[in-house]
């Protein structure tokens, strides 16, 4: 079967009404995350996961697994949209990946072009969401190909580059990304060891046998940490937000965001494809080089259509290509989709080259479905712009104890557990010390959900070489993703101790 083939097939599964229904139901709460600031995708989807698991459980695994994901990925990208509306609106990015659009938009919004920016924004996200998706269906297949020529050794270094990728980029201070990084290595190691059967970090509690539930973990760091933090760390009075006249962009607008978003897309996409980069560093990215080849350097910061158009599409447009690390390799290249990946695998599911074979239903559902979501986020969000701008206004004493609710009856409801409740508000509390601290969480989930993993493919090699552990070097492939993997620690460490800026990504 070829590639088109698959494709077709994918949109059987993903054309079914119920996973339409999932996809339409994850852009629209995608994007109320992206629009309510301090939420972000990470904690969208996290939140997200168990009530997917009860929605979907009487479905058989497969159909299950792909509804979900679905409806997951369907928050990830639209939160990606989400977050311009209110650096657009209000000069608040919903998250990180929409500070750049926060400097042009909302100078635009000020002079009573916030319509124009915000229908200019959903275009290039549209527009950066089917390129990145072209690239994914042309890549995913011979990407899988090649991984399925991987080893222990080339999983366990390409594994390892992930985690450093992420380490490397991730937060203001790389010590604290590395510390982040291993204590979730250390998290991870929790349970009964798979390959000796010897209970490790248990202290004879029963209920630790089975390892910590990474649902419960990711739902604790990332949705309960940011209640706590609204509720310690009151907000001053709400600004005034921008009043929104013409909805539809004109023609010169079109035209002068036409070369942005085409050249965002392509640059977001293939910086979305390294792991570890992600959206934020795309739209950073994006936003010097169309200061680059404006004929108006000075403009940008004034209210540019071209610093909207260009990062919008950028930060879609590596939301795509962040898929194609975790589909086709089963390394999570950010936050969001290490928590996609924690979501497959609750479902018996790996990720990786084997996915396209063996769960092809999964893989080739959610590459179409995300067509369909694409198209639904533009229909949807640019006439329900102005519904958008009121949902930002939702008080906080409603919108907490929601967010409360849902985490504690969706992780008792996947695990049934009293423990985990316990574990869950831990989860908050130290959720809230890292992000006051600046202690970045993304590299723990990652950590978390690759830890287990890393250990077996080591574990395995060192079995194959007898022990030796030069099986890691005399591997061509295992030994350019070691050398990749130092070279993200060390190169931002030398242009540092250089003098130079660095570019950090602080991932959602």
């Amino acid at each position: 079967m070829n590639t088109f083939q698959f494709l077709i097939d994918g949109f059987a599964t993903a054309l079914q009404w119920h996973n339409i229904l999932f996809a339409l139901v994850g852009v629209i709460i995608g994007t109320a995350v992206g629009v309510l600031p301090g939420i972000g995708p990470m904690s969208g989807v996290a939140l997200l996961i168990p009530v997917t698991a009860s929605l979907t459980s009487g479905m058989p695994t497969d159909a299950a697994a792909a509804s979900s994901i679905i409806l997951l990925a369907g928050v990830y990208y639209g939160a990606m949209y989400g977050g311009s509306t209110t650096s657009i609106l209000l000069n608040t990015p919903g998250e990180s990946s929409s500070v750049v659009t926060a400097l042009d938009g909302y100078q635009m919004a000020q002079q009573g072009r916030a319509g124009a920016a915000l229908s200019i924004a959903a275009i290039g996200s549209f527009v950066a969401g089917i390129i990145s998706l072209i690239g994914l269906v042309l890549l995913a297949e011979p990407l899988s190909n090649i991984a399925l020529e991987f080893g222990p050794a080339e999983y366990f270094s390409l594994m390892l580059l992930g985690l450093c990728a992420v380490s490397g980029l991730a937060g203001k201070s790389m010590t604290k990304a590395l510390m982040m990084t291993i204590f979730g290595l250390v998290l991870g190691t929790i349970g009964i060891d798979a390959v000796s059967g010897i209970a490790r970090f248990t202290y004879d509690l029963p209920v630790l046998y089975g390892g910590l539930e990474f649902l419960t973990i990711a739902v604790g760091l990332f949705a309960l940490g940011e209640v706590f933090k609204t509720i310690l760390e009151r907000e001053a009075d709400a600004q005034p937000i921008a009043k929104i006249n013409r909805i539809l962009p004109t023609k010169q607008d079109l035209k002068d965001s036409a070369k942005p978003i085409t050249r965002g897309s392509l640059l977001g996409f293939f910086i979305g494809v390294l792991p570890g980069a992600g959206a934020t560093l795309a739209s950073f990215f994006s936003y010097i080089t169309e200061k680059k080849f404006s004929k108006k350097p000075d403009s940008f910061g004034k209210g540019n259509i071209a610093g909207v158009a260009g990062p919008e599409s950028a930060n879609n447009a590596a939301s795509g290509g962040a898929m194609i690390p975790l589909l086709t390799l089963g390394i999570p290249g950010s936050g969001t989709t290490a928590i996609l990946m924690g979501a497959l695998i609750m479902y018996n599911v790996q990720p990786g080259p084997l996915l396209f074979d063996d769960h092809p239903q999964i893989a080739w559902g959610l590459i179409a479905s995300m067509f369909i979501g694409n198209v639904a986020l533009l229909v949807l969000n640019m006439p329900l712009v102005k519904v958008f701008a009121k949902v930002i206004q939702t008080p906080q004493k409603y919108l907490l104890p929601i967010i409360i609710a849902i985490s504690f009856f969706g992780v008792y409801a996947v695990q049934y557990s009293t423990f985990d409740l316990y574990l869950l508000l831990a989860c908050g509390v130290l959720g809230y010390l890292f992000s006051k601290n600046d202690y970045p969480v993304a590299p723990l989930v990652l950590a978390l959900v690759l830890g287990p993993m890393l250990e077996n493919n080591m574990r395995r090699a060192l079995t194959i070489s007898n022990g030796e552990w030069n099986i890691f070097v005399t591997s061509p492939l295992s030994l350019i993703f070691l050398v990749i993997a130092m070279a993200w620690i060390l190169v931002p460490l030398i242009l540092k101790f250089t003098g130079r800026k660095v570019i950090v990504n602080e991932e959602e």
